[in-house]
């Protein structure tokens, strides 16, 4: 037994000993009891077939454990300044993935968890763990458009799923609520809170080839009337990741806490200590202008050295005070800081040819390997009546502080200097690059004052608007380079580059006018359409090295889209349709120099579709699928004139089965549940020319559950294998350098136009049981 293991289950053992007055109530991370606070909570997500005898009959006393009823229908969602809605009354297009499915489908990262959501796409950044979500085929910013429990946090970091008790996609845009960002979407991570139920969590699981985890989760209230809830969340993962010769390690302490000082009044404090490391995982592939080969088995070793690699630890802080002042009036206050830090000496491949034949260096780069952010939020909400029409007001403000920190030297070599993606070359006993030196490369400010209300005319019609004027301020440091060294190290020739702080350049824009308006018709409770149109402004993109303005600031960026939806909510089931066209501008080079600034549009539009819920009490789905026709438009370049967005697949499509068994009360495999996962995506541009594409991929997961009880108390054992068919496809592919920094563009004909697209391959078929008991 490791070190970490012992730790991990004596930590469990003490969480077992709490005495637990509640030892057999109902799961809280589905349902919770309303304490009376600063906002009025809403009812929780109904619980599916809670008058239905054949449903308690399947899952009776095995309710308490998590995912047993496998409810994927959730009704409420987050939606910042205004609060706490119903899905099916907001004109937006918005989908979770609930608790039920984290634990169901043994999620280990919450990048695991987008699949589900159809409109959703992956930018792989060395890792599946640091991808970059995106939606509707817009980029998503690494800070703008992600938020933990409604606050701005870095998003291209390693998060553990345990953490987390659902993950919710605002698709779109919503900078009227947010402040300025691009039009991606809004990626809201709910934090798992205490509960009013006591929980005493106990999961052990293992990760094939042989990752082992522990996961302890308690949570509870103490005190008179529980005015003091808890929930300490502890994991431990330890082994060999899903290739022989890698190595995964997670680590993670998360504590979070509500104090309530009266029946109106509640403070809720977050923390966590997150540290991922990881050795000789599969690297990325550059493309260099060459086309896309067939995608490899990343299931092969020596894809990436197992010397290569990286270190990450994310520390979160989080505060939220909230006050109910009468019935109709309540306002949030919010602040969160996070310090994610990283040492990257990965793997990166580069074709040489277009059979798949390719080189590999290794180094420590002198991108960022430091963001410090800041956020903050605060909303006062309220109901007033103007004669016959009801209000739903909202006056707030929110926004971050980001600043990004650079070594300012850094080391690289070549391990393999030919190879081919199909018969991976071992480079033994390769030295560990490094870096040192730090700067501050960038710093970001950003600051919104938000204005709403939704005007209810009658039960069919009502209008929302809401208004948000941001300030916008900028910072961005340059570096000169320096003489590079060379040395000899364990027979490999290591170049070490020098650096040096130089120009800083700002950009400013002041009330910045972001507006969203949006026409609501019920024709009955169960059914909304919708028609929003948002407009946003940002702050400009950052040049390249190469260009004329080098590491200046293009002006600002301008997004724009309609959307017209319509919902449906039908038994246990809901539904979705939304139709949406979006603009954004396209940073790229003015064609007859390398002048680099806002020189195209990116259009796209499309149609997605939505279903979540139990189709029957024992069949439960959550799925869609996304049509979009992504295009860049008005560019400099002819060769680029509407030509694909890289990377977007005109059609997406997830459909999450689960169905629970329908064995006799009393026989030994009752609550016995089976599930299956089909994920496709279409064909996707590989370069910004379109001369080369990643081919389209369906992929199959399937896994059962056993719930059943021992010692007194309920279990639960979870089987799944993930892509069943082994199937080999490229999961990821984007402009490696946001808009293909280092093109030759004088030319625009060259083979370095496309120099800048990256691939990364889909996972290889693996396997995960874990055992899970409550106490």
């Amino acid at each position: 037994m490791t070190a970490g293991m012992a730790w991990m289950l004596s930590a469990s053992l003490g969480a077992l000993l709490i005495p637990s007055a509640h030892a057999r109530g109902t799961d809280a991370d589905r349902g919770k009891k309303a304490l009376s606070t600063a906002q009025s909570t809403p009812a929780p997500d109904d619980a599916v077939g809670s008058a239905n005898a054949e449903e308690m009959t399947v899952i009776g006393h095995h309710r308490m454990v998590a995912g047993a009823a496998a409810n994927y229908n959730k009704k409420m969602a987050n939606l910042g300044p205004l609060g706490t809605r119903r899905t099916l009354d907001t004109p937006m297009s918005i989908m979770t993935v609930p608790h039920d499915v984290i634990v169901n489908q043994q999620a280990r990262n919450i990048n695991d968890l987008m699949q589900y959501i159809p409109s959703v796409q992956l930018e792989t950044r060395g890792d599946p763990g640091t991808s970059r979500p995106q939606s509707r085929g817009f980029e998503a910013d690494v800070i703008s458009n992600s938020r933990i429990d409604g606050l701005n946090a870095f998003t291209v970091t390693p998060y553990a799923a345990e953490q987390f008790d659902n993950v919710q996609v605002l698709n779109g845009l919503a900078g009227a609520l947010y402040g300025p960002q691009n039009p991606a979407g809004t990626f809201e991570y709910g934090l798992k809170r205490p509960t009013d139920e006591r929980i005493n969590r106990l999961v052990v699981g293992v990760d094939s080839v042989g990752t082992l985890m522990e996961n302890v989760d308690a949570s509870g209230r103490a005190g008179k009337h529980g005015w003091f809830g808890y929930r300490i969340n502890l994991l431990h993962g330890d082994g060999t990741s899903y290739v022989q010769d890698s190595w995964v390690r997670r680590n993670m302490v998360s504590a979070d806490f509500d104090i309530h000082f009266d029946r109106d009044t509640v403070l809720e404090l977050d923390a966590s200590h997150y540290t991922f490391d990881e050795r000789g995982m599969p690297a990325g592939v550059n493309l260099k202008g060459y086309n896309l080969p067939t995608a490899p088995d990343l299931g092969k070793p020596h894809m990436g050295q197992d010397y290569a690699g990286y270190n990450s630890e994310n520390n979160v802080f989080l505060a939220k005070l909230r006050h109910r002042i009468n019935d109709d009036w309540s306002f949030v206050i919010g602040g969160l800081y996070q310090d994610s830090g990283r040492q990257v000496f990965e793997s990166a491949d580069s074709l040489t040819n277009n059979s798949g034949g390719y080189s590999q260096s290794l180094s420590a780069a002198t991108t960022v390997n430091d963001f410090k952010v800041g956020s903050n939020m605060a909303y006062i909400n309220g109901h007033v009546r103007t004669g016959f029409i009801k209000h739903d007001l909202v006056i707030g403000t929110n926004g971050y502080m980001e600043g990004g920190y650079n070594p300012l030297s850094g080391q690289s070599y070549t391990a393999v200097k030919s190879g081919s993606l199909y018969n991976p070359t071992v480079a033994p006993n390769g030295p560990q690059p490094y870096y040192s030196g730090r700067y501050q490369s960038q710093y970001v400010r950003y600051q919104s004052m938000i204005l709403g209300d939704t005007l209810h005319f009658n039960r069919h019609w009502s209008v929302m608007g809401t208004l948000a004027w941001s300030w916008l301020d900028q910072d961005s440091t340059a570096t000169v380079a320096g003489a590079s060294t060379k040395s000899i190290e364990n027979g490999y020739t290591v170049t070490t580059t020098h650096l040096a702080r130089g120009k800083t350049t700002n950009s400013r824009a002041d009330a910045a006018f972001s507006p969203m308006a949006s026409l609501v018709y019920k024709p009955t409770d169960n059914q909304t359409a919708y028609f929003t149109y948002g407009r946003s402004l940002q702050a400009g993109t950052t040049a390249p090295a190469d260009a004329l303005n080098a590491n200046g600031l293009t002006s600002p960026v301008h997004s724009e889209e309609y959307e017209v939806g319509y919902k449906m909510q039908w038994r246990q089931m809901q539904f979705n349709v939304a139709g949406f066209r979006a603009t954004r501008s396209y940073a790229f080079y003015e064609g007859s120099n390398t002048l680099y600034g806002n020189f195209g549009t990116q259009r796209n539009y499309g149609v997605e579709f939505q279903a979540m819920g139990h189709i029957t009490p024992r069949l439960s789905v959550i799925g869609g699928m996304t049509w979009i026709d992504a295009e860049v438009t008005h560019a400099a370049f002819a060769a680029l004139n509407n030509k694909e967005v890289v990377g977007v697949a005109p059609l997406q499509a997830n459909a999450l089965m689960d169905y629970r068994i329908p064995f006799p009360r009393g026989f030994a495999l009752n609550g016995l549940a089976v599930n299956a996962n089909v994920h496709y995506t279409g064909r996707r541009a590989a370069d910004i020319t379109n001369s080369t594409y990643a081919g389209s991929y369906v992929t199959l997961d399937m896994g059962l559950r056993y719930p059943f009880r021992a010692a007194k108390h309920p279990w639960m054992a979870r089987f799944g294998v993930t892509n069943v068919a082994n199937e080999r496809y490229w999961s990821s592919v984007y402009n490696g350098t946001v808009s293909s920094a280092g093109v030759t563009t004088r030319d625009p004909t060259a083979k370095s136009l496309n120099a800048g697209s990256a691939a990364y391959a889909g996972m290889p078929r693996a396997f995960h049981f874990t055992l899970e008991a409550d106490f």
